[in-house]
């Protein structure tokens, strides 16, 4: 087993970095222990903030202790959106430039501030809710990251948790590999933090009385340890795509968990679904 902690992390993108959320949830699974959840460090807030989980991982990714965490929210965007507004398909200059753009790792931050344009320059940098990214497609029924106000929606926790990818990034350099942006291969003994969706597994694990948030959480740091028990982790590791696919996937960034190759129903309804993106401009 290459890893010998899992952490599971249901994100979420309300509010401000600093605010004590319910929604936020932690559940860490050490060994062959089931994941149990992780308090947050004592204080006034009886929830984590997203700064707060942040500083947490800081802290316990720097420990030697090779640590597998899975979030759900996406790390990157679909190919669309770099072509769109030229930028280079480079995942590391997409953390600063998104960053400038839309700054909600600062204090007093909501994202839907800046989303109306009083705070950042989130105009310049726009999606599209029909575009969708490669492993959303595989996946199914994963949201697009640029789909607002819908139920289910993953966009505004995806537009508050990448600077916090990118504060990780920064202050532990090479001691963490972000998969697959670093490769698809983790190097022995390393931390790495990967995109989760935890409805592929939730249902898989009885609930015992958790909230939504809190079996979320569960969900992945279990399903993750259990995968690298019975040895499938490896395989959930190197999805199979050609090397197109894998060289886009490398930008927009995979869900760990969701298969790579399609049968041929799946390749028709992706190519609808491409078509019907490409009528839009």
């Amino acid at each position: 087993m290459p890893f010998e902690r899992y952490v599971g992390i249901d994100y979420s993108g309300a509010e401000t970095p600093t605010a004590s959320l319910k929604g936020l949830r932690v559940y860490l699974g050490e060994g062959d222990a089931m994941p149990s959840e992780v308090p947050p460090p004592p204080s006034p807030r009886k929830y984590w903030t997203r700064h707060g989980i942040a500083e947490w991982l800081a802290a316990r990714l720097a420990e030697d202790v090779p640590t597998l965490v899975g979030i759900d929210h996406g790390f990157s965007f679909p190919l669309r959106y770099f072509e769109a507004h030229g930028l280079l398909p480079d995942w590391p200059t997409f953390l600063d430039d998104f960053q400038r753009h839309w700054p909600t790792d600062e204090d007093h931050t909501y994202v839907d501030f800046v989303r109306d344009g009083s705070v950042g320059r989130g105009a310049a940098r726009q999606g599209n809710a029909r575009w969708r990214r490669l492993t959303e497609l595989r996946a199914g029924s994963a949201k697009s990251v640029f789909h607002f106000d819908v139920q289910g929606s993953v966009a505004k926790s995806t537009h508050a948790g990448i600077p916090w990818l990118r504060f990780l990034r920064q202050r532990l350099g090479s001691r963490v590999h972000f998969w697959p942006f670093d490769g698809w291969e983790v190097p022995a003994g390393r931390s790495a933090i990967a995109e989760v969706y935890p409805a592929l597994w939730s249902r898989g694990f009885a609930r015992d009385g958790r909230t939504g948030d809190q079996h979320d959480a569960f969900s992945i740091a279990a399903w993750l340890a259990m995968a690298d028990r019975d040895g499938s982790l490896a395989a959930f590791l190197q999805p199979r795509l050609n090397a197109p696919d894998r060289t886009v996937a490398q930008v927009e960034g995979w869900i760990l968990g969701v298969a790579g190759a399609l049968g041929s129903f799946e390749k028709t309804a992706m190519i609808e679904a491409r078509g019907a993106e490409d009528s839009l401009h």
